[in-house]
């Protein structure tokens, strides 16, 4: 009895010792996370890109320093060269022969939705997109594996129709890049503002090719026609054109104009003194405004980093980085299935104020900024001014309206 009391001793104490060795021994970290980042940058619309990526790797600074799920995140980019084709192509190789975990990216909505589809839905692999500003993303067109995390038409058309609405104009001209987004703003901006004010009135419309060089001629015929408004709606290829071409012609002198991103700093910053004053805005993101401790800090390190100040796209980028970081901590596992649903309804502290992935249609809740551009009083550059904040609350579709698209 005394000799099998001592074995039952022994047996447990090893029991024990096992444990404790376990316990207390390191883990072996799980793999790098993956990205594979699918953007322009190339052309025109590179300066979007490349600030998307700045801020993603801004963020990845911080977030490396303490790993994730014991080990770091990394990231591959392709340059999709702003069309379709080639990003589906792009995504296709990171997916299968990178393996990436998550797919990052684009300008083109064209491309996002492709993408989305072809990709994302077909291989079930998570999709966030970053500049991509059509509201079929998440909306008509969402599903599971697709997520956004920057404002879209429907929330810069209602910031826009609000606006608008307010305003005593009543016949309007329409005109914009012949895609995508151009189309997608464009309806989301006249659906709102004839809502809200029923008795305008659309009394032409213009559409060029995206990149078009020389937009004077279509200014010229718009303003013959003699609107009390006009609304552009125009992309990252164009932005510079057009703000070059209303400048030009002293258009904003004429006619009241909004432009969904004529604030944004990446769209002024390169017109210098040159960008045209006097042209309503709508913006998600300053890196003046707000003035706030968390956004100070954001600018401070970005313009210590890449010597310059953020814009829109920076911003989406770094809140991408996060949600990604976030979603996999909270999931405990790279598995792509409990990824999603830990991103689903995901809360983070950014720039600009706590922002939330809603649940409902995986599109971020953003607050909208709405400003007029003027030249900065002492310095050559031109900003948005008399600011008015709108929530993420008063400019987002409903979920009821979101499963209506769906047709749910």
């Amino acid at each position: 009895m005394k000799q099998k009391s001592i074995w039952i001793i022994v047996v447990v104490l090893v029991i024990a010792a096992v444990g404790i060795y376990y316990a207390i021994k390191p883990t072996k970290p799980l793999r790098p996370i993956k990205v594979g980042i699918i953007d322009c940058y190339s052309g025109p619309a590179a300066v979007y890109g490349n600030d998307a990526l700045n801020g993603f790797k801004l963020a990845l600074v911080d977030i490396n320093k303490k790993g994730v799920l014991g080990g770091k995140i990394e990231w591959t980019k392709r340059d999709t060269k702003f069309k379709v084709d080639l990003a589906l192509n792009m995504a296709k190789e990171l997916v299968m022969r990178e393996k990436v975990d998550v797919i990052v990216g684009t300008i083109n909505s064209g491309a996002a939705m492709a993408v989305s589809e072809a990709i994302a839905k077909k291989e079930k692999v998570p999709f966030i997109t970053w500049i991509s500003k059509s509201e079929r993303i998440t909306g008509e067109k969402g599903h599971r594996y697709v997520f956004s995390c920057g404002e879209n038409t429907a929330m810069a058309g209602k910031a826009g129709g609000v606006a608008l609405s307010k305003k005593p104009y009543v016949k309007y001209w329409i005109a914009g890049d012949d895609y995508e987004y151009g189309h997608a703003i464009a309806n989301a901006a006249w659906r709102n503002l004839k809502a809200m004010k029923p008795d305008v009135q659309k009394i032409g419309e213009s559409w060029w090719k995206p990149g078009e060089p020389d937009l004077v001629p279509y200014i010229t015929a718009i303003l013959a026609a003699k609107p009390d408004a006009v609304i552009f709606c125009t992309g990252g290829r164009s932005m510079t054109n057009i703000m070059k071409a209303v400048k030009a012609t002293g258009m904003a002198e004429k006619v009241p104009i909004w432009i969904h991103t004529a604030t944004d700093h990446a769209v002024l910053k390169p017109l210098g003194a040159e960008a045209p004053e006097g042209v309503m805005g709508t913006m998600d993101y300053h890196f003046y405004y707000p003035d706030t401790a968390a956004n100070k800090e954001f600018v401070k390190k970005f313009e210590a980093a890449y010597g310059q100040a953020p814009g829109f796209p920076a911003f989406h980028g770094y809140i991408t980085a996060y949600f990604i970081a976030g979603a996999y901590k909270k999931a405990g596992s790279l598995d792509k299935e409990k990824f999603i649903d830990a991103l689903e309804g995901m809360k983070i502290e950014s720039p600009v104020g706590q922002i939330e992935m809603r649940a409902c249609d995986h599109q971020v809740v953003l607050p909208m900024y709405l400003g007029i551009t003027k030249k900065e009083v002492g310095k050559n550059i031109v900003i948005s001014t008399n600011i008015v904040t709108l929530s993420g609350a008063e400019v987002m579709p409903t979920c009821d309206e979101i499963k209506k698209a769906r047709g749910n």
